[in-house]
């Protein structure tokens, strides 16, 4: 199941989409560079492709993290980078009076893990009429998605994406439990899974997360052969150098290569489908 998104592309001709982009809003030059190579790969593939950025990041460990360029600066480079590369945009927002503002610059708000069972910020998300991605939250089971799913369609809002990012096992490592796919796909609405968020090891004693980039294709390749609809990618042309989430995101130069197979397994399995 594709979203009807406003503004993308491909989606009559691919069985999956991406939601791909920096982790944060970095500088103009940072979202330019990756939404062109990102663009070429979509219109190459005939991928629908989603860009994505945080216009600030509220959740950091550590006070000296850094956090942002400023809102309105963020949000109005998003847009333009959207509207410049046409690719719908996504990004986050942690508070309820963050949900109008942002909604007039981004296609679709995006409400972060840790913070899908609070209500207010699900309720003032849905009233805007965007598309709402509600990822779950690392302690949540799949089934338990059907409440977040259900705050929103009871302010009249069924523009749902539902996104797994793997569970916290221990207190520094995440695992990903296909299951998940299948049983929030059963709520009716498309299911995404997070590949690089649910690599990282948090609460690393230093403050900053850690990550393992190596098992990105792995954990995208098994979502794909169990049924997401999309597939969610942070991707930084110079990983090392990212303000934010350095240790797990995919560099940009692997991106078209990882695109192109999980397409394949894409279509691969679509037409068992048809069987």
């Amino acid at each position: 199941m594709l979203p009807d998104i406003p503004g993308i592309k491909y989606s009559d001709k691919s069985g999956l989409f991406i939601i791909a982009g920096p982790c944060v809003v970095e500088s103009e030059k940072i979202l330019t560079e990756t939404a062109s190579r990102l663009k070429d790969i979509s219109d190459k593939y005939e991928i629908p492709m989603v860009f994505k950025a945080s216009y600030r990041k509220a959740n950091r460990s550590r006070l000296d993290s850094f956090s942002g360029i400023g809102d309105q600066k963020a949000l109005e480079l998003l847009a333009s980078t959207g509207r410049q590369f046409e690719m719908p945009v996504i990004t986050d927002i942690h508070n309820p009076d963050e949900a109008e503002t942002a909604a007039k610059y981004a296609d679709i708000l995006q409400i972060p893990a840790f913070l899908c069972r609070q209500t207010d910020l699900l309720v003032s998300a849905a009233r805007t009429g965007k598309w709402i991605n509600v990822k779950k939250g690392q302690f949540l089971s799949g089934e338990s998605m059907k409440y977040a799913a259900e705050k929103l369609l009871n302010e009249g809002n069924n523009k749902i994406i539902l996104t797994d990012r793997g569970n916290m096992f221990g207190y520094t490592d995440l695992v990903v439990d296909m299951r998940n796919i299948p049983i929030m796909k059963k709520l009716g609405y498309p299911v995404v899974m997070d590949i690089t968020h649910s690599q990282q090891k948090p609460n690393q004693p230093g403050g900053i997360s850690g990550g393992d980039p190596g098992m990105i294709e792995t954990i995208g390749r098994a979502a794909v052969a169990a049924g997401a609809d999309g597939i969610f990618i942070e991707t930084h042309p110079r990983p090392s150098e990212a303000l934010s989430d350095a240790e797990n995101m995919l560099h940009l130069d692997n991106f078209e290569k990882l695109a192109k197979r999980l397409k394949t397994i894409s279509l691969t399995i679509n037409n068992f489908k048809d069987e």
